[in-house]
């Protein structure tokens, strides 16, 4: 399995400091999320039949007209290279890796392609994959141009599958609305509950894309696919507009804060409001050592070392998780 962030374990091992002990700073999961609601007591004990209501509510939020609601994006991901014949693949790079290693693990041809290069081989592609905006740098592609992609793919039975897992802070940016209308069948979106709303242990996640599709997908994935729990709780919170609006705001502020902190201390960022990414190049190529001198320090931070060498850097949950990152930074520029 590859590494992703949020493996605390790994850091506990690692460093021999207990798990309690930790900032975890290693994904881009919303610290404060939402307060999940009570649940029906039958949603634990009868199978999950699907929800009209969660799929109501997830259309109006996301502006999609065609969804499926599957385990998390991850299943998606997983599932959709085993739909197609053996194909031409282009995946964005750096980027989310499971993307490219799914594909390959399809049998599929791969190339992952910088974001500056992935125009020009469009019309050499059957697939092209992008997050957007991207995980971890925060590069974006306008969804004008995602639209031109699609058209040129469709035209010959291509996909242009959109990551948009850290889109719900960036209005303007999906493409999700054009998802499965005419002239776009190639067109597939995925969205995820987990990041924005900071519900990632739902395993909860959407596709945008045209019927057809998303009932080959439903057939490939198997009944019963999302929790009960799960749907009612991305019902409620689809539907708390007051929360979410609340909740971009916040996230505006704290970025801007992450971005203010890093900038003091000599780390150039870009990223989203929900995290920030420092190149090694920013970094002085010192990348390594202040990963290892955050970890002694009790801070988690994701560590990148191949396609990209860098670290992202989410959001601190509290002030005093603020104040440990702040110190650590103290403690190293001391070091220097």
């Amino acid at each position: 399995m590859l590494e992703h962030g949020g493996n605390l374990r790994d850091a506990v091992q690692g460093f021999g400091r207990p798990l309690e002990d930790w900032v975890d700073l290693s994904t881009g999961i919303n610290p404060r999320f939402y307060p999940a609601p009570q649940i029906a007591e039958h949603a634990w004990h009868r199978l999950p039949e699907k929800s009209d209501a969660l799929q109501t509510a997830a259309q109006a939020y996301y502006g999609a007209p065609h969804l499926l609601a599957v385990a998390g994006t991850q299943a998606a991901i997983q599932a959709l290279p085993r739909l197609r014949p053996t194909s031409h693949v282009v995946v964005s790079a750096p980027s989310y890796a499971e993307h490219a290693y799914q594909w390959r693990q399809g049998g599929h041809h791969v190339r992952e392609l910088p974001y500056a290069e992935l125009a020009a081989a469009v019309p050499q592609a059957d697939v092209v994959v992008i997050c957007n905006p991207n995980n971890p740098t925060g590069a974006g592609v306008l969804p004008q141009t995602l639209l031109q992609w699609a058209t040129q793919l469709q035209a010959r039975g291509g996909w242009l599958v959109v990551d948009e897992a850290f889109a719900d802070t960036l209005p303007g940016t999906s493409a999700a609305a054009w998802a499965g209308q005419p002239g776009y069948p190639g067109l597939i979106v995925l969205k995820s509950i987990g990041k924005f709303f900071g519900l990632a242990g739902l395993r909860l996640g959407f596709v945008a894309a045209e019927p057809a599709l998303l009932d080959k997908l439903e057939a490939h994935l198997g009944p019963w696919a999302v929790s009960g729990p799960a749907q009612q709780v991305a019902c409620v919170a689809f539907n708390d507009t007051a929360w979410q609006q609340d909740t971009r705001f916040y996230l505006q502020q704290q970025g801007d804060k992450l971005r203010a902190l890093l900038r003091r201390h000599g780390c150039r960022s870009s990223g989203t409001d929900l995290f920030q990414w420092c190149a090694d190049a920013d970094l002085q190529m010192q990348t390594e050592a202040l990963w290892q001198h955050l970890a002694a320090q009790g801070i988690w931070v994701r560590l990148f070392r191949e396609a990209a060498r860098g670290l992202r850097f989410g959001l601190p949950a509290d002030e005093a998780a603020w104040r440990r990152l702040e110190q650590a930074f103290e403690k190293w520029a001391f070091k220097k």
